[in-house]
């Protein structure tokens, strides 16, 4: 696999900031760490990746509350925000990057199909969240890649914006 030119972008820019960022990744299975630290020189900017698949895991170590799941469920922009919070809090990171949602190939509904994404982004001045919906005919495999690298292109985006 050859290196996401995003995450090559983000490095860089994380280096000229003296920034750090972490993730908790929960349906893209640890793939936003893995873009990242296939960048040389990335333990100068990544702190720490969290693959929280289990809503025990979201609850405990990343601090999303029960509330927040039972009421919104793991897949909502709500998650997203405490998850990229909470990976924020644990690692002391400037940049928390956060996914959940919907790979298939079963698991959707009407409201939340397959393919239904949120980012979340959480910097020391800000939190915010992002629902992708990417589509019910893609692979699970390509649901997984096209959110690791569009978390990588909102924390981009995002610490680009924040001069």
């Amino acid at each position: 696999m050859t290196q996401s030119r995003t995450a090559y972008e983000l490095a860089e820019l994380l280096k000229k900031r003296n920034m750090k960022a972490a993730s908790a990744e929960s349906l893209t299975g640890g793939l936003v760490s893995k873009r990242i630290t296939d960048i040389p020189g990335a333990s100068q900017i990544f702190e720490l990746g969290v693959c929280s698949y289990s809503n025990r895991i979201k609850h405990e170590v990343l601090g999303v509350s029960e509330e927040t799941l039972e009421k919104y469920s793991e897949y909502s922009h709500e998650c997203a925000r405490e998850m990229a919070e909470g990976v924020r809090r644990l690692s002391g990171a400037d940049i928390g990057i956060a996914t959940t949602g919907l790979a298939g190939p079963s698991g959707g509904t009407e409201e939340k199909p397959v393919g239904t994404v949120y980012v979340g982004i959480s910097t020391r001045n800000d939190t915010k969240s992002f629902e992708l919906r990417l589509g019910e005919k893609l692979s699970r495999e390509e649901i997984r890649v096209l959110s690791a690298e569009k978390a990588l292109s909102l924390a981009l985006k995002i610490i680009s914006e924040n001069q």
